[in-house]
């Protein structure tokens, strides 16, 4: 991991947590909630900077205890840049405790409170918002046009042409071609009737078809066809791999004893060797041990896909740009809830979360690959891994669990349908108990991410 990776990796997650906690601070201020300190990083302040009566002044290296021995910075907003740069915070005065004077956090309306609390992760999406307009701006959206009819497919027999736009496909609106691969991807296609509705020529078309299908035998799961190990990305319920205990993070070493060394050796390996009803070995490494299983792959109706789609972009006007970006956040938002149902319905396992260095890893991958396509198009990358990261902890901290900016809105509704706050010093036990969970939960996803380096 170079040096340049990590200042890219910090750079992205300043400018996340900056605007997240920004928009905190800038709803707290027009609630007229007095703000103690806005600032970039944790643990000691490196710089401070506060509006006296006799001036801004810069300080460095300065203490909270030092702070409040100076009564001229008390009532006075400071604006510090601290040690680590990961992390932030907006400090509100009566934010955690019983005071209720004029101007706390305590003293306000409750919904005054839930829009300051909902700012944070609404300016994330904002962010995002920003970052896709960039994006579309510059390189353009992918529209999801028909490439390909297969001729001789159910598809050709309805009508579907080279050239169509699809705007629905079984019933989910669609509205960019990642849309219609994630769906595809994910839900996949079923033996039964599809409609699909077409914008050509102006007008739009409804059209029918019942997919071709075909019987293979497989095995019931999901990997990644690169050049790195071959891991189980999710297995399917009921599946030959699931019912042999095969989990989401397991990775596969061998098949009938031929050493597999990475997701494209898998595929190849699967293409030259077609699955049949006839057990295979398979040899997988959990937790650093290997296993060897024996498994029968399942005949199952394999539903044929007989057109191909556009995943590439095109340029739009002004107004395009500003619908496009807007459909860009919907997008990863709806992604981001996509993989907490899979997660939570076990499809996908805990090997699939990513913690900073994860994401430090992630953000490195994508500088390599860039690189190579210019200054432009590394910048573009970057901004928009800022897009999925901010996206995504808009939506994480909208969960309503403990310690999250999600747990504060349940307990500002219960407040309101109540018509009176629930116990503070209840409601900082749930949050500080919440708080040593997500602190476990990092500490597990970031020795599980550090382990993945080696």
């Amino acid at each position: 991991m170079s040096a340049w990776t990590i200042f890219l990796a910090i750079l992205v997650f300043s400018v996340i947590i900056l605007f997240h906690e920004f928009g905190h601070f800038i709803v707290a201020k027009w609630n007229k909630v007095k703000v103690l300190e806005f600032s970039l990083g944790m643990g000691p302040r490196l710089i401070s900077w506060v509006k006296t009566s006799e001036g801004r002044k810069i300080m460095f290296l300065k203490s909270s205890a030092f702070l409040e021995e100076h009564p001229e910075y008390n009532g006075q907003t400071i604006y510090s840049w601290k040690l680590l740069p990961f992390g932030g915070s907006c400090m509100m005065r009566g934010e955690d405790g019983e005071d209720n004077a004029e101007g706390t956090f305590n003293s306000k309306s409750v919904w005054r409170r839930f829009s300051v609390i909902a700012a944070g992760p609404i300016f994330n999406f904002i962010l995002a918002f920003f970052g896709a307009m960039i994006i579309i701006g510059i390189i353009g959206y992918d529209p999801p046009v028909i490439t390909q009819v297969k001729e001789g497919t159910p598809e050709e027999a309805a009508g579907l042409k080279e050239g169509d736009l699809i705007t629905s496909f079984d019933g989910k609106k669609i509205y960019l071609g990642r849309e219609l691969y994630s769906y595809l991807t994910l839900e996949g296609l079923e033996d039964k009737d599809i409609t699909v509705v077409v914008k050509r020529d102006g007008k739009k078309e409804t059209l029918t078809y019942h997919p071709a299908t075909e019987e293979r035998y497989m095995l019931g799961f999901s990997y990644n066809p690169d050049e790195n190990q071959a891991q189980i990305q999710s297995v399917t319920i009921g599946g030959a791999l699931a019912d042999a205990g095969l989990q989401a993070g397991d990775y596969i070493a061998a098949v009938d004893g031929n050493e597999i060394a990475s997701g494209e050796a898998l595929s190849r390996y699967f293409e030259d060797h077609p699955l049949t009803d006839q057990k295979i070995t398979l040899t997988y490494l959990r937790d650093g041990l290997d296993y060897d299983v024996e498994v029968t792959p399942q005949a199952v109706n394999y539903v044929e896909q007989g057109f191909s789609y556009n995943l590439g972009r095109e340029k739009t006007n002004a107004p395009g740009v500003i619908k496009y970006s807007a459909l860009e956040v919907r997008y990863w938002i709806n992604s981001t809830l996509e993989g907490l149902k899979l997660l939570i319905s076990g499809k996908l396992g805990m090997d699939s979360l990513s913690g900073p260095v994860g994401v430090v890893n992630v953000i490195g991958d994508a500088y390599k690959e860039s690189k190579s396509e210019g200054t432009l198009m590394t910048w573009l990358t970057m901004i928009n891994m800022m897009i999925l990261i901010s996206a995504n902890l808009g939506v994480a901290n909208l969960l309503p669990l403990p310690a999250l900016d999600g747990g504060r809105l349940v307990f500002l509704l219960i407040e309101a349908v109540r018509g009176k706050p629930v116990n503070r010093e209840a409601e900082g036990m749930v949050h500080f108990a919440g708080l040593l969970l997500l602190m476990g939960l990092l500490v597990f996803v970031t020795f599980k991410d550090i382990r993945g380096l080696f």
